[in-house]
């Protein structure tokens, strides 16, 4: 299974740096641990 990350920010000490949409391919990720509890956005239907 691969992850989709929307609206992703590299940080590098202070410096941010929007970088936007990140893909992972399944078979690189070891283990998956949330530091923050993660809040869905609700999307408007068009």
């Amino acid at each position: 299974m691969n992850l989709v990350l929307e609206n992703t920010l590299k940080m590098n000490g202070n410096d941010k740096n929007d970088i936007g949409i990140v893909v992972i391919r399944g078979n690189s990720v070891v283990m998956i641990e949330a530091q923050n509890p993660c809040q869905r956005e609700k999307k408007l239907k068009s």
